[in-house]
């Protein structure tokens, strides 16, 4: 009986195929899904994208209708301006005509009138020397300049002339202590031609600078920039220079992208200066105001960063107040550390009050100056400032030591007063000498001299240098010869009065502790 073949389980087969099958349409609807979620995907970028593209249309239309008014303005402004300059020429020419009868017919003019015979007479060397020679009498002439201004018959070259005697470079031979001390007057005359140039229908935004005048205008900038190099590069310009400078470029126009960078660092080094928020959004950095303004907060500028941020635009990115209240912070610091200074033991306190009263009045500006008063209540802050008052009052009047109860030992007679009380303006400390352990000033502080200061509190009064009235414009950092010589102070007493008490809401960190 030959071999019976080995049979196979017909039920076994079948549930094998079946597995099979069943794994094959597993896998078949997992590929299903992929395939599907990778064109929902795909769908749902191309809705985007679609989007996308919609939006950037619909601005480009928005764009190009504005493009198409303002050059629709702009032909209108060119009829409207030949009209304009004719006009202007004959005004010119009358004015010109009564300023010189006035000058001959009046030996001693007043100043607006000499002011505007200079222009009428196109004599920009006259009119260089009358505005310098006239620092003190700034208030008179400064908002006459701009109308004088338009009596020339070439404001742009006039105004060209007149201040290359200093900028781009000082062509004196003799000049004073302090240098170029005529800066002011070039930013002075070079802001009040904006509004001379500025197109009668769309204002300083077209500016009428004629493309020679342009041309002469990029040969100054051509000129400092050279001299720039020769005197070491960008980080030894005084601030006033580049100042001066960035008006120039502003004023006529001629602004350049490749420059944007060094447009940037120069509004930052000068960034205390009134001007430079809106100097900086004229020479194109709108784009980099925040960045500017975060390089300000990290170099402890707070009060600079918020005029900046109100110019651009970005108080709801970068909130005022916080600002102003870590500026006071900081300043308390270092007001802590001039007071656990050992090498300034003989008028810590002094300093470091100066330093809080400089700080406490920058912050009262700025909240004056953008309404701040609800989120910000500046009562705490006056109060401060009038308990330094007194205190400061209180260290300037001079011990008294009464001479009858002092008896010379060797005849019996009255014994003159102390040292001390002979010195005129001495003071008798009644705090205790020993003081704290001694650290120096913070590293991230740096003391400025008032010339190069970073804040606008610390310059010497002058028509440019500060935001504040005279009578706010104490120091941030203080030279070495700020207290009288006769003088001496105290170290930092244990129980100077508290930092905190303003009742708003500052942090703790503004109390007695600064002062261990």
């Amino acid at each position: 009986m030959g071999s019976a073949a080995v049979g196979v389980d017909p039920v076994q087969a079948s549930f094998e195929d079946m597995e099979r099958q069943t794994a094959l349409m597993n896998s078949c609807t997992l590929l299903w899904k992929e395939l599907s979620d990778h064109f929902s995907s795909l769908e749902q970028n191309l809705l985007q994208k679609s989007e996308t593209l919609k939006r950037k249309l619909a601005s480009l239309d928005q764009d190009t209708k504005e493009s198409l008014e303002v050059l629709r303005q702009r032909e209108t402004s060119i009829d409207g301006h030949v009209d304009f300059a004719i006009a202007r020429v004959e005004e010119r020419k009358e004015a010109a005509l009564v300023a010189m009868k006035k000058s001959e017919d009046e030996g001693s003019a007043d100043a607006v009138v000499k002011l505007r015979a200079f222009c009428t007479r196109m004599d920009s060397e006259g009119f260089w020397r009358f505005v310098t020679g006239k620092k003190k009498e700034l208030d008179l002439i400064r908002s006459q300049i701009p109308d004088a201004l338009g009596d020339c018959v070439d404001p742009a070259t006039f105004v060209l002339q007149a201040i290359s005697e200093v900028f781009p470079v000082d062509k004196r031979v003799e000049k004073g202590d302090r240098g170029n001390d005529f800066g002011w007057a070039c930013v002075l005359v070079l802001e009040a031609l904006v509004p001379v140039l500025a197109d009668p229908a769309l204002g300083e935004s077209r500016l009428l600078v004629t493309s020679k005048i342009k041309e002469q205008a990029r040969e100054v900038v051509a000129v400092w920039k050279t001299n720039l190099v020769e005197r070491g590069g960008l980080e030894n310009v005084k601030a006033l220079d580049g100042h001066i400078f960035l008006q120039h470029v502003v004023t006529f126009g001629i602004v350049e992208k490749d420059d944007a960078e060094m447009y940037r660092k120069m509004v930052v080094a000068s960034a205390w200066r009134k001007q430079m928020p809106k100097l900086a959004i004229s020479l194109g950095l709108k784009d980099k105001m925040a960045d500017i303004i975060e390089e300000l907060i990290g170099k402890g500028q707070q009060v600079d960063a918020v005029h900046f941020t109100y110019e651009a635009g970005l108080v709801d990115k970068f909130p005022p107040v916080p600002l102003l209240k870590a500026f006071l912070k900081d300043s308390k610091k270092v007001a802590t550390s001039i007071l656990e200074d050992r090498n300034n033991t003989g008028r810590a306190v002094h300093l470091a009050g100066r330093k809080e009263q400089s700080a406490i009045r920058a912050v009262i500006k700025c909240i004056e100056e953008y309404k701040l008063e609800n989120e910000f209540s500046p009562e705490g802050l006056r109060k401060r400032l009038e308990q330094l008052e007194k205190v400061k009052t209180e260290k300037k009047k001079p011990a008294v030591t009464p001479a009858n109860k002092r008896t010379r030992v060797s005849s019996g007679g009255p014994m003159p007063p102390a040292k001390a009380g002979r010195l005129n303006n001495a003071y008798v400390s009644s705090f205790p000498t020993a003081g704290p352990t001694y650290v120096l000033s913070p590293s991230s502080h740096t003391q400025y001299p008032p010339e190069v200061s970073p804040y606008s509190y610390d310059r010497p009064a002058g028509p440019y240098g500060s935001r504040s009235p005279p009578s706010m414009r104490d120091a941030y950092a203080y030279p070495p010869d700020v207290s009288p010589a006769v003088r001496s102070y105290p170290a930092a007493p244990v129980g100077y009065p508290a930092y905190g008490g303003y009742g708003n809401g500052m942090a703790p960190a503004y109390q007695q502790a600064y002062y261990r």
